[in-house]
Parts: C-alpha cells; structure tokens; sequence
C-alpha cells in the first residue's frame, strides 16, 4: 500500500510552520558586510576566497592545478614580469 502525499506551500510557509525563525534580517545584513567589504577591497573577501570552504577538496585542487598550468605557460612564452620587452627596447 502507498500514499502519496503532495504539499504545496512556499519554502517562508514550511519554515513557519516548523516553527523556525525568520532569518532574513541576519542573512540581508551578513551580505551587505560581504558586499561592503567586496567593494573595499578587503583582503579575504574576494569570491574564491569566500567559497572555498564551500568547495571540495577535488576542487581547491583544481585551482591549484590551474595557477601551475598559468605559471608554465607564463615561463614558455619567455616574458614573466615584462622585463624582456625592456631589454629588446635597449638594444634598438
């Protein structure tokens, strides 16, 4: 035997009628912080930094990975900080 229930009710209903709390105020305020903080420049508060600890462990070594392959193919095309554009300007 089964049954089968379906409800439908907004996730603002189902919270209420569990009985738990509105957190809409800490959640505006908490993004208004990041969003501030965003805009400053704040160190830590960049996106990667911020959902790191969000990501899985495979992920955060895929950004490692990345900064490797970038700095490798930084290193083959010879030029690493624009110094070598400098050199080639005094020798004309």
């Amino acid at each position: 035997m089964k049954i089968k229930i379906d409800i439908e009710a907004t996730p603002q209903e189902l919270r209420n009628f569990f009985g738990l709390p509105d957190l809409t105020p800490l959640q505006d305020e908490m993004l208004d912080i990041i969003r501030r903080n965003m805009s400053a420049g704040v160190e830590g508060f960049d996106p990667i930094t911020l959902m790191k600890p969000f990501l899985p462990e495979h992920m955060q070594a895929l950004s490692t990975l990345q900064k490797t392959l970038w700095q490798a193919m930084m290193g083959q095309s010879g030029k690493k900080d624009g110094k070598d554009d400098e050199k080639a300007d005094d020798k004309h």
